[in-house]
């Protein structure tokens, strides 16, 4: 996820109200997980299908833990977009709009539900507004965070949908969602294990440079992804921390001891539980 052009956030202004959704969903709040959900673009699926499985897989993965967030959008438009890669928006207005982009191919639901997880991921970190413009050195604990949020929430929905499927008779899709993700994971796994993650400590001290001069999804991040996705679903309550995450200025600009800093400092501003951060500065600093 990059700013401007560079990846996964596109730096832009909407100026006027020229689009306007295709369907719009009738739930209504300022929370994430209440927030009303608009779905634009061609999707090649009745819009009112497309938006019940956004809100399924938002439902699954704000679910196990409280958002705490003081800066959460009002309403969530996911827009697909048959060329660039999935990315949120980071537009003027409506400013209290999460807008994220997706690419997907027809009735692709778990690849749907990988994109929007990650970027959902971005949006519980505070990243959706038009100040989020990711920056280096720490974008990479962002990005691997947001990559373990998808992956948990695939697994979540997967188990939804085999109990209470959003389509009559399709309870069998839940193996499609359940192959992806395993798909997904195991290739990260394989990528931690080319690197030498099984000693994460050595692994971050030892790449630390290319680590933190990354601004998106490196190879880098994906692997340690794996090791924030075991704390995390070991403890789900610990992505009560996401919510605290760009609560500040600087937001990854920042040296990493000082990210951590702030990032405690705002866990106790919001009453999140504060574990994570200190869990990520073990992990990867041993200190």
């Amino acid at each position: 996820m990059l700013g401007k052009l560079m990846n996964r956030r596109i730096l832009l202004s909407i100026l006027g109200g020229s689009l306007s959704p295709i369907y719009t969903g009738a739930a209504s709040g300022s929370r994430l997980a209440e927030a009303p959900v608009d779905v634009l673009g061609e999707w090649h699926a009745p819009p009112a299908a497309v938006a019940r499985v956004v809100t399924r897989v938002r439902d699954a993965c704000v679910s196990g833990f409280r958002l705490l967030s003081d800066q959460q959008p009002h309403s969530l438009r996911v827009e697909s977009r048959p060329s660039g890669q999935p990315a949120i928006w980071l537009h003027e207005a409506p400013s209290d709009t999460a807008w994220v982009f997706v690419d997907i191919g027809e009735r692709a639901w778990s690849q749907l539900a990988y994109q929007l997880g990650h970027e959902l991921g971005h949006v519980v970190c505070n990243s959706w507004n038009v100040q989020a413009a990711p920056s280096p050195p720490c974008q990479w604990i962002e990005e691997a965070s947001a990559e373990a949020f998808s992956l948990r929430g695939l697994g979540l929905l997967a188990e939804a949908w085999r109990r209470d499927p959003p389509f009559g008779g399709d309870s069998g899709y839940a193996r499609s969602i359940f192959e992806y993700r395993d798909h997904t994971l195991e290739g990260y796994n394989e990528l931690a294990s080319s690197q030498g993650l099984k000693n994460v400590r050595a692994w971050f001290k030892k790449h630390r440079h290319e680590i933190e001069a990354d601004n998106g999804l490196s190879e880098y991040a994906k692997a340690a992804a794996t090791v924030i996705l075991r704390e995390i679903e070991r403890a789900p309550i610990l992505l009560e921390d996401l919510g605290a995450m760009n609560r500040w200025t600087e937001r990854t600009s920042i040296p990493l001891n000082n990210f951590l800093e702030k990032w405690s400092a705002s866990c106790r501003a919001i009453h999140s539980t504060g574990r994570l951060p200190n869990l990520i500065r073990e992990n990867f600093l041993g200190t």
